[in-house]
């Protein structure tokens, strides 16, 4: 009789060979290792990597191009054969660098490009030395796959509460004020490293990449109670150069709405701290207005550039809040925020510490609409 062996097939085919480890992940299952290692080059790294990743390239960039011109004008007997050299150097020089200090105990996840021969070579090696290395079968190619997948599900276990507001009301110090007294903040702005306006650049600080974007809103999300509300500030569907997750933004939209409101006094303040950077380079200023030409008279371009030259920094931002902001805003919240008609209300009454923290505690205990549990205390600060 011939024994029937199908069944330990399809285990064998489901289960992960030794040593590695099969998506999906939860942030709570990459927690437990203590250190990800991201194999490939570090152009690769910088585009988007798992969470907490550190870049431990086996190839540099130069050497992963100059492997594939040989796997491709040459043979790819040659290109493994160099390839495999260069592989073996750097990883001996990361084991006496970077590597070096580890304890017997460390526990490395590894991956690469789809689970590959570089994140493969370096696991072997780990293992062979003593450490409990685990290679992420089908690399960072099948983990940008589950992010996106998540990105599909996750928005919809939570409601969200969009913090409403006229630019520079103080939006998002009022997230920020919120997440130190324990509210779920989900800081779109910080994340996308954009304050979402034509003057909204953060000096010194480019935008990730849309992939990054995506993978670091999938980190806060899986942080998330979806029993308690996540505040939101009210965007639009692109924060500069970034688009924010579709599903995400059509839950964001269908949400309860708070709105911010700031005297105009306050937010023209707010803007100029704020606009420190464009103020001190006036050049940079004249450029940013420029991009709101096609929007605009040529006449009152005109009138902002000659506010600039005079250093009118006041009477420039009150007129750019009067002539362009609050009539976007205004478009904008009505056509996409549904709850914006029967939105409560939330007073800013200076742009202090004090000021910003006041309105965070009025905002948290004002109870829900929609049914969603709050927090029913907040903590006492001295």
């Amino acid at each position: 009789m011939i024994e029937d062996n199908s069944a330990n097939r399809n285990q064998t085919r489901f289960q992960p060979k030794l040593g590695c480890v099969r998506l999906p992940l939860s942030a709570a299952d990459l927690a437990n290792y203590s250190e990800i290692i991201d194999t490939r080059s570090p152009s690769e790294w910088q585009l988007d990597h798992l969470p907490g990743a550190i870049s431990v390239p086996v190839l540099e960039d130069a050497e992963r191009e100059h492997v594939g011109r040989l796997y491709k004008q040459v043979s790819s007997f040659e290109a493994k054969k160099v390839g495999a050299a260069l592989v073996a150097r750097n990883i001996a020089r990361h084991l006496e660098t970077a590597l070096a200090a580890k304890p017997k105990n460390w526990r490395p996840l590894i991956y690469c490009w789809r689970g590959g021969a570089r994140s493969a070579a370096f696991t072997h090696i780990l293992r062979q030395i003593g450490w409990d290395a685990t290679q992420l079968e089908g690399g960072y190619k099948r983990w940008r796959t589950q992010v996106v997948a998540d990105l599909q599900e996750l928005p919809r276990a939570f409601s969200f509460r969009a913090i409403c507001g006229r630019t520079g009301s103080g939006k998002s110090r009022l997230l920020t004020s919120m997440h130190a007294l324990g509210a779920q903040v989900l800081d779109l702005e910080a994340l996308a490293g954009h304050r979402g306006s034509v003057l909204g650049d953060i000096p010194n600080q480019p935008q990730p990449t849309q992939k990054m974007f995506e993978s670091r809103i999938w980190v806060e999300l899986s942080k998330f109670d979806p029993t308690r509300p996540v505040f939101v500030e009210a965007e639009s569907k692109k924060i500069g150069l970034l688009r924010v997750p579709e599903v995400l933004i059509e839950r964001m939209w269908h949400g309860e709405c708070i709105e911010l409101l700031t005297p105009q006094s306050l937010r023209v303040r707010l803007l100029v701290e704020e606009y420190a950077h464009l103020i001190a380079d006036p050049a940079l200023m004249h450029f940013k207005i420029d991009c709101l030409s096609p929007l605009h008279a040529r006449q009152r371009i005109d009138g902002w550039h000659r506010l600039v030259d005079a250093g009118a920094w006041d009477h420039l931002v009150a007129d750019l809040l009067d002539s362009h902001y609050d009539p976007a805003y205004d478009r904008s919240m009505f056509k996409n925020y549904q709850g914006i008609r029967r939105a409560r209300n939330v007073s800013l009454t200076a742009i202090s510490s004090e000021g910003f923290r006041s309105a965070a505690l009025s905002t948290l205990t004002m109870g829900s609409t929609v049914g969603v549990a709050v927090p029913t205390s907040v903590p006492n600060f001295p």
